[in-house]
Parts: C-alpha cells; structure tokens; sequence
C-alpha cells in the first residue's frame, strides 16, 4: 500500500516538474525568439520606425507581426481622433523581413522537440501532454510584451492637442501569439521527436 502511495507521489512530482520544465521553456522561446528577430531586422526596423521610436520596440513589433499580429495606431487631434492598424511585415518587400514569420514556429517546434526528448516521451499522448505546458510561460511573455512595447506621443501645434500612440493589438498578441502559436507548434515538436524515437 505505502509503495503505491509512493509511486503515486513520484508520478504527481515528476508531472509537475515537467509542466515547470514546459512552462520555463515557454518564457525561453518567447526571448529567443525576440532576439532572433533583433539578430535579423534590427536594420530594417531603423528603415521603417520613426527615429523617436526605441529600436527594441520596434523590433518587438516586427516579432509580434511575424505572430500575426498587428501593430494599433491611435491618433487624436484636436478632439478628432482614429484607430488604424499596420503589419510592418506585410508591408516590407525585403525577403530577409519576411523569413521572420517562421521565427516564432521554427522556435517552438524546437523547444517541444528538446522537452520530449529531455523527457524521454515514448508515446504520442505523452507528447502532447509535455508540449501544450510551454504555453503557460509563452503566453505570460507576450502578454507583458504586448504591454510594454507601447509608445505614444503628445504634443500642440497651435494651441491644438495632439496625441497619438502605437502598440501591438493585446487580444490577439494574448489569444493569436500567446496561446494558439504555442499550443500548436511545441506540440507538434514533441509529436516529431516521439514519432521519429519510435522504432
């Protein structure tokens, strides 16, 4: 009885302690992702954001664009104001740019592939399992990336109040970006080095 009670225990801790593993490879791709992204659109983000703009937000932007999601723009002038949207990706006619959008599923196939061999996930349920937890982290990065990648500006031209700002769009960088991406592609990792580790 107490060897059951034992066994049980051991499979709680290791259950939890792959989420942990899972959850903690999350918050990993979501920056190494970034940091690619930097590595490889830092010149064309200085083409494309205004000057007054941080090179690290825009970067931030093209990364979310290369999940999907586009970047909100808000103006207001003088009491009119608009929102508009802009894919900075779409738009760009460089193929260096545009290689971006297989950043973030090239990443998060490659962490679930690392966790399912790590973990030495035999079958394909398993593999499933160990892959969906990188969500909890991926989605934890994004959400507070989508909140501090936001800049605004404010000003008067003639007595008249101006204002405007710019940030990714938070339901679909928390839904699109954080939640589906990795709920799709480090499964899919886990699943690949599973299939492939059958004999």
């Amino acid at each position: 009885m107490s060897q059951q009670r034992l066994a049980a225990t051991d499979r709680s801790v290791s259950r939890a302690s792959s989420v942990a593993a899972s959850a903690g490879l999350g918050v990993i791709a979501a920056v190494v992702g970034y940091l690619l992204t930097y590595v490889l659109a830092a010149s064309q983000v200085r083409e494309v954001v205004s000057d007054s703009v941080p090179e690290w937000i825009g970067v931030a932007w093209f990364y979310y664009n290369a999940h999907l999601v586009e970047i909100e723009t808000t103006g207001e002038f003088g009491g009119l104001g608009g929102t508009t949207t802009v894919d900075f990706l779409a738009e760009s006619e460089s193929t260096r740019t545009v290689l971006l959008y297989a950043v973030p599923p090239l990443v998060l196939v490659g962490v679930g592939a690392l966790l399912a061999y790590q973990l030495g996930v035999t079958d394909l349920g398993g593999a499933v399992i160990v892959g969906v937890p990188v969500t909890i982290g991926y989605v934890l990065v994004m959400t507070i990336g989508a909140v501090v990648a936001e800049t605004s500006s404010e000003g008067s031209f003639f007595g008249i109040e101006a204002s405007g700002s710019m940030s990714p769009e938070l339901l679909p960088a928390i839904v699109l970006a954080g939640l589906l991406y990795p709920l799709v592609f480090a499964p899919v990792g886990s699943v690949l080095v599973t299939v492939m580790r059958d004999p």
